[in-house]
């Protein structure tokens, strides 16, 4: 397969935007990707355009890619609308890849747009409602019931009764049942939180960049135990984009600071028993993409996973090989997964401080790959970056994500 690069990227800061329209949001970055590849809108090829929301939020449940492009001026290109649960970005970054790879252009742009908050907060919690199963919900709750039936909760403990994502509630069960099967304490993933709140701290497009410590993270609002406030991604509106091109096309434009894309795999979930995390599809997908690109975690400089919650930061680690299953807890506690550990994990601060406008989030983990990669980082750079992974997740079946894809990126 034809070799892929990224020779732009652009992304706005992530936060909460009720006055502004899509393309509003969309135009920054969009205009960032550009002026970062030195190309114009009429090198553009093709675009996918990412989003989930808009059809819940404002009703606009088709054509979204080609009524905000057309406001952002671009006319007559092929624009494919991506929706894949909070997978819908990197799924569009694939779809990309694969229009450049199989020769069908030369330049694509890959956006992922999103406005989830809406004056009326119900329209805004019913985004999630339908990513898993709606026929099956009853099932699916007893499911997860069961999984932390063993945990028995502390004292005083699940007595919240604030609205909040279901997916809040899908990643309590699972952590309570690791907490129960491989001794992974609450405090273990109030140190995923603390240190990505650490890491957001340094990004100045990261939705919250207030610094926490771990005593801070157990001492907020319960979600749903063991998870409180600071451990789950919010409710967010942004963007993110990124350029990708042929070997031949980022010769013929100099792009001296071009990203190869070395793997893009999507998998989809199975009807897995809970305990086989052997057969997880991250784990399984990861796989793919290390043998694709040929090389594997040790080879890792940087990782973005998918850590809607803190926990999820926990278990995809193990997923991607940088620990043994159910050994996630010693990264936290050995520092590894920090800025200037082993395996910096979320150097951006992650989905739980960065932000998740779900249609944006894949891309945006790979604006800040693409940014270490280039050793553009700033202050939150991993010293000589020189190959980079993203997972990203997207909605629930079972016992794991409905999807997800595994991108690897190398400079």
């Amino acid at each position: 397969m034809a070799e892929v690069f990224i020779i732009g990227i652009g992304m706005t800061r992530f936060g909460r935007y009720l006055d502004d329209r899509l393309e509003a949001i969309a135009r920054p970055a969009v205009e960032e990707a550009l002026t970062d590849a030195g190309i114009g809108r009429g090198d553009i090829q093709a675009a996918f355009f990412a989003n989930t929301a808009q059809g819940v939020v404002e009703g606009q449940h088709l054509v979204r890619g080609q009524l905000a492009l057309r406001a952002l001026g671009f006319e007559h290109i092929p624009v494919m609308n991506v929706e894949n649960a909070c997978a819908s970005a990197s799924t569009a970054l694939n779809a990309a890849f694969a229009y450049i790879a199989s020769g069908q252009g030369d330049i694509a742009l890959a956006l992922g747009a999103e406005k989830m908050n809406a004056t009326d907060r119900a329209k805004s919690f019913a985004i999630f409602d339908g990513a898993w199963d709606v026929h099956d919900v009853d099932a699916s709750v007893s499911r997860l019931a069961a999984l932390g039936k063993d945990l028995p909760l502390p004292a005083g403990a699940g007595q919240n009764s604030g609205k909040r994502s279901v997916f809040m509630d899908v990643y309590a069960a699972l952590a309570r049942y690791h907490m129960h099967r491989f001794g992974t304490t609450q405090r273990d993933i109030a140190e995923v939180s603390a240190k990505n709140h650490r890491h957001s701290s340094l990004n100045p497009k990261a939705q919250y960049q207030d610094a926490m410590t771990a005593d801070d993270v157990l001492a907020a609002r319960e979600v749903s135990w063991p998870l409180t406030l600071p451990m789950c991604a919010p409710i967010s509106d942004g963007a993110a984009a990124a350029i990708v091109c042929s070997a031949a096309k980022a010769r013929e434009l100099g792009a001296t600071r071009a990203i190869r894309i070395a793997a893009s795999v999507i998998g989809s979930g199975s009807d897995r028993e809970a305990d086989d995390l052997d057969h997880h599809l991250c784990r399984l997908a990861a796989n793919r993409a290390y043998d694709i690109a040929g090389v594997g975690p040790a080879d890792m400089s940087v990782a973005e996973v998918h850590d809607a919650s803190a926990f999820a930061e926990l278990h995809q680690a193990e997923l991607l090989g940088f620990s043994d299953i159910g050994d996630g807890a010693r990264l936290v506690r050995n520092g590894d997964t920090a800025l200037g550990g082993r395996i910096p994990i979320n150097t951006s601060g992650g989905l739980e401080s960065r932000g998740h406008p779900i249609g944006a989030t894949g891309l945006a983990q790979i604006y800040e790959l693409v940014m270490q990669l280039r050793g553009e980082a700033g202050p939150r750079q991993v010293d000589g970056a020189r190959h980079a992974i993203a997972e990203n997740g997207g909605g629930f079946h079972r016992y794991e994500e409905a999807t997800a894809c595994i991108t690897i990126l190398e400079r």
